[in-house]
């Protein structure tokens, strides 16, 4: 079974963006990282500050599905929904 992997930018259109995904990531991350097949959750800033790196793996698409489904009805989902994201997702062989 192939894992998931997501790979991408959070890009924050101003500084109200930038101190919401400050606010409420590291609880994100707390949550993801708990979640069952998650192998690797990293959000780390760059050197703009509007901008963070994201890179995720999960052991099934399964598992990716479901932390998807959890992410949209969470308070991360909500707060964070009009903040723009580029992701590459691929299936990593075994």
């Amino acid at each position: 079974m192939p894992r998931i992997q997501l790979t991408g930018t959070l890009i924050c259109a101003n500084d109200e963006q930038a101190a919401i995904v400050a606010t409420h990531l590291p609880r994100h991350i707390e949550l993801t990282r708990a979640e069952a097949g998650c192998i690797r959750f990293d959000v780390t800033s760059t050197a703009d500050p509007l901008v963070w790196d994201v890179a995720e793996l999960f052991a099934t698409e399964q598992a990716f599905r479901a932390h998807q489904e959890r992410v949209a009805a969470s308070e991360w989902g909500s707060v964070t929904a009009g903040i723009e994201r580029k992701y590459v997702i691929a299936e990593l062989a075994d």
